[in-house]
């Protein structure tokens, strides 16, 4: 009887953005060869003291640098590139391919990094067609809100694996072209196995909005300005920036540019060719606040609310030159990421405080999202026709909805899976299914030139510090009689005014030296680190029962 053959399986692994915006990172595996899709970071949340950033677990590809074909980059934002600095050299640098904008800013950003290998990236171009191991891969434009955005299409031994990237539909787009939907339907024609689409806007109805849209609004703001206008948005927002010195130079008004992580990603781009500006509209910030009010353009960064970023900066007046006078109109080019309203509701509230205009996009159509909406995700699709559908790029409700979407498009609810990081997904031209197997895929924090190396209990001890604050116990104990050498002093911080509070320290020192005696009465050696532990609990114990609270207690013994 004839020997069955294997069916061949295609491999697609999460490392991030799943369940999350942000950290983007997807290894595909196809006979035995690795082809990585983006490298990103993500941000902190707020109960995440003392943390930068938060970047991909690759513990699943350790041992495994020599099957690593190729990292493929489809765009510059830090969600996608921001890790490649703390992990390419780990993975022993495989070769990169990037558009040149991205390869600017990874390059600009490994500068930073300079115990680093240097990177090796290969270019990539509309269309042209890349071979990275067993991968035939070709790439192609897609609207985003920075420009060289690309999509991949992947042809695996199984068939077709469409990876959108970041996307949205724009048929005024700014600085790029249009979405050529024609190649779309194309992609459908020749069969498209399995697509990858990007969740981020799947609970958002309608169309997003179009740039032109947003570049309409824009003018009616700056036709109204009689003062300063000052902007703020992200310093990766490329097409909104060149709107805004593209309207400074329509109404005849000079621009600085202040930040700089926006300064750095406007140099790169002006000299690929992306941001456009007459000689003469660019200056800096000292030579622009010489002319008139009304002839005056700021470009911040800050729109988050950010505590070191310019706009910050100006309204605390900590910044060296700009103050916010009577007059001047403030933008918000951007929507509120979540979990900073509270900050950003801060800053409009300082900044109407001190006689600015404020303009955001509640008020207005301002600024337009770089994601699809619902009419855009069902309507790829339906020119894609995949067999297999997964959803990729947002919190798991906006992929659910998005696999929601695919349904309704005509994708049976058995050729969809929802995974999250760590899963495998197995591929074959007949089925798509998640194993039952995973891979790491825990949070790995940076903090300052550490990676990984604060964990949940450091994370735990950071938390504790800040809620409850800390209580420091030293004892002096005599080596010879056993015994506490005067009265124990306390240091609290974040915990209690001392001044105040004599009847609470006075009962923790008695218990402090209680508990010494009781060790030192037992005879022969005594444990000191065990006696450490039971001041450290019983303190513990005696704070939360009398203020209701628990502060993290340090004792400290010391022998003389």
């Amino acid at each position: 009887m004839p020997q069955q053959r294997t069916q061949q399986t295609v491999k697609i692994i999460p490392l991030g953005g799943l369940g999350e915006v942000g950290k983007n990172m997807l290894v595909i595996e196809d006979q035995g060869k690795l082809l990585i899709v983006d490298m990103g970071l993500r941000m902190p949340e707020e109960d995440m003291p003392g943390i930068d950033y938060i970047i991909p677990n690759i513990t699943f590809l350790k041992g495994r640098e020599r099957d690593i074909a190729g990292i493929l980059i489809t765009h510059g934002h830090l969600d996608h590139v921001g890790a490649i600095p703390y992990l390419v050299g780990k993975l022993g640098s495989p070769p990169l391919w990037a558009s040149p904008l991205s390869k600017g800013i990874i390059l600009k950003r490994q500068e930073d990094f300079q115990r680093q290998p240097k990177l090796k990236i290969a270019p990539i171009e509309d269309g042209k067609l890349l071979r990275i191991g067993p991968f035939s891969i070709e790439p192609f434009r897609q609207n985003h809100n920075i420009n060289d955005n690309f999509g991949f299409v992947i042809e695996t031994s199984v068939g077709k694996i469409l990876h959108t990237s970041d996307f949205k539909f724009d048929d005024s787009p700014v600085n790029d072209p249009p979405t050529d939907y024609e190649r779309l339907k194309r992609f459908g024609k020749e069969g498209v196995l399995l697509l990858m689409s990007d969740s981020t806007n799947a609970e958002q109805p309608n169309h997003s909005l179009s740039e032109k849209v947003i570049m309409e609004n824009l003018d009616e703001i700056f036709k109204q300005a009689q003062g300063r206008i000052i902007t703020a948005t992200f310093g990766s927002l490329l097409n909104r920036i060149q709107q805004i010195i593209t309207l400074s130079e329509k109404h005849g008004r000079r621009v600085a540019i202040e930040g700089y992580s926006m300064k750095t990603n406007v140099e790169i781009a002006k000299q690929l060719g992306y941001i456009k500006a007459k000689k003469g509209t660019l200056l800096s910030t000292s030579e622009v606040l010489k002319y008139p009010d009304h002839k005056v353009t700021i470009l911040a960064t800050g729109a988050q609310g950010e505590e070191n970023a310019v706009l910050m900066r100006i309204i605390n007046k900590e910044h060296k030159t700009l103050r916010i006078q009577r007059g001047d109109s403030v933008i918000f080019s951007s929507s509120v990421i979540p979990g900073n309203e509270r900050t950003v509701q801060f800053v409009k509230d300082h900044l109407y405080r001190q006689g600015a205009l404020v303009f955001h996009y509640k008020m207005m159509d301002i600024h337009a999202s770089g994601h699809a909406n619902e009419d855009e995700l069902k309507e790829l699709i339906s020119y894609l026709k995949p067999k297999f559908f997964m959803p990729i790029h947002g919190q798991f409700s906006m992929m659910y909805a998005h696999a929601d979407l695919a349904q309704k498009e005509g994708v049976a609810e058995k050729n969809i899976v929802i995974p999250e990081n760590g899963n495998i997904i197995n591929l074959t031209k007949n089925q798509v299914s998640i194993d039952k197997k995973t891979v790491p895929s825990n949070l790995i924090m940076v903090d300052g030139l550490g990676v990984g190396d604060v964990g949940e209990i450091v994370l735990r001890d950071r938390q504790n510090l800040a809620k409850d604050g800390m209580f420091v116990i030293i004892a002096v104990v005599d080596r010879q009689k056993g015994t506490v050498r005067g009265s124990p002093d306390i240091i609290s911080r974040g915990f209690i005014y001392l001044r105040e509070s004599k009847d609470l320290l006075r009962d923790v020192r008695r218990r402090v030296v209680g508990i010494v005696d009781r060790a030192s009465g037992t005879g022969g050696a005594v444990n000191w680190v065990y006696v450490r532990d039971q001041v450290k609990k019983e303190v513990s114990d005696f704070l939360q029962k009398k203020t209701n609270r628990r502060p993290m207690v340090l004792p400290v013994i010391i022998e003389v």
